[in-house]
């Protein structure tokens, strides 16, 4: 089913205000969330919007906690997040990076002890909108096994990369498997396939039944090898700079609480000549012969541009059973 937009805002901003969360966080965090799913990112819209409340009447995530500097290093900044909602925190630390970028031509904030930002894409958004090449990434809880081992070991590290260009801006959001945890259980819950395979089975099988592979905990970091490395290189980053906990340390909880996470902006040149080379790369990549007849080629944020618009005129597609239950709160 579907709802509207501004239907599904209201909703979520009501069940915040319940809870306990001022106006102006109510609304932002609300925002984040509707956002998520307008733009069809559903595992971390309207389906990860209960678990978020759970958080916080458990105390995982503390909502009156706002972010603290640390340490000023130039245009690099460090802060604590307090184990504030990882939304504020998110949109905060970059909105400091975009800061630091418009007067130094690039800006770095790396936060630890925050929480999950949902939609990491989210913040390679926001700082595209404020015409700033925008970099982040996160450390998660273990949910990937090194490449060659059994046990997960390393966090499926999101890395975002932000170019801003005129109307249709070029955004990668991307996890470190080849479909989230969130994704294998939006699967998990339609009862599909995936269309390529995303981990293994008990027996070591590459699998592309999501159940057997969240079963296993064995997911299929993408390049397999070059996955693995680059989760533990993220990892490294995001503990080093921000001073905060690694993937190791984050897992020994059950539940995910007080990740680490960077925020990067440059500065991009505005001239002419910027809007002829990206718009020359994007042509290119273009001309390549889709493999389906009919097909297409899609730059990464394109196929997001075309379900934020479908969604605006129709509705945003809503699982029932998780509105109901929102619906209820």
């Amino acid at each position: 089913m579907t709802i509207p937009f501004e239907k599904l805002q209201s909703e979520f901003k009501r069940v915040l205000l319940s809870i306990g969360f001022t106006q102006e966080k109510a609304g932002n965090i609300a925002s984040i969330f509707a956002e998520n799913s307008r733009d069809g990112v559903y595992t971390h819209g309207l389906n990860r919007f209960p678990v978020f409340v759970e958080y916080v009447k458990e105390g995982l995530v503390q909502k009156d906690a706002g972010p603290e500097l640390l340490n000023k290093f130039g245009a690099l900044e460090q802060w604590h997040g307090n184990l504030g909602p990882g939304i504020l925190n998110a949109c905060f630390c970059m909105g400091r990076a975009i800061e630091l970028a418009k007067a130094n031509g690039i800006g770095c904030v790396a936060i630890k002890n925050t929480n999950h930002w949902m939609r990491a894409g989210a913040y390679g958004w926001q700082a595209a909108e404020a015409g700033m090449i925008g970099i982040c990434f996160t450390n998660t809880i273990a949910h990937l096994p090194p490449w060659g081992g059994l046990d997960p070991r390393l966090g499926n590290n999101p890395l975002v990369i932000a170019i801003p260009r005129e109307g249709r801006h070029v955004v990668l959001d991307m996890a470190i498997s080849q479909y989230s945890v969130g994704k294998l259980n939006l699967y998990k819950t339609q009862k599909q396939q995936l269309p390529l395979p995303g981990g293994y089975d008990a027996e070591g099988n590459l699998s592309t039944d999501s159940e057997d592979i969240l079963q296993s905990g064995r997911l299929l970091p993408v390049g397999f090898w070059k996955g693995s490395g680059l989760s533990l290189m993220l990892d490294l980053l995001a503990t080093v700079l921000s001073q905060g906990s690694s993937t190791a340390k984050i897992s020994q909880n059950e539940k995910e609480s007080g990740v680490s996470q960077v925020f990067i902006c440059i500065k991009p040149d505005s001239s002419v000549l910027t809007a002829q080379l990206i718009e020359e790369i994007i042509s290119y990549t273009k001309t390549s012969r889709p493999v389906d007849e009919g097909g297409s080629i899609s730059y990464p944020g394109e196929n997001t541009l075309r379900t934020r618009e479908k969604s605006l005129k129709e509705g945003v597609w809503v699982d029932e059973k998780i509105w109901e239950k929102v619906l209820g709160m």
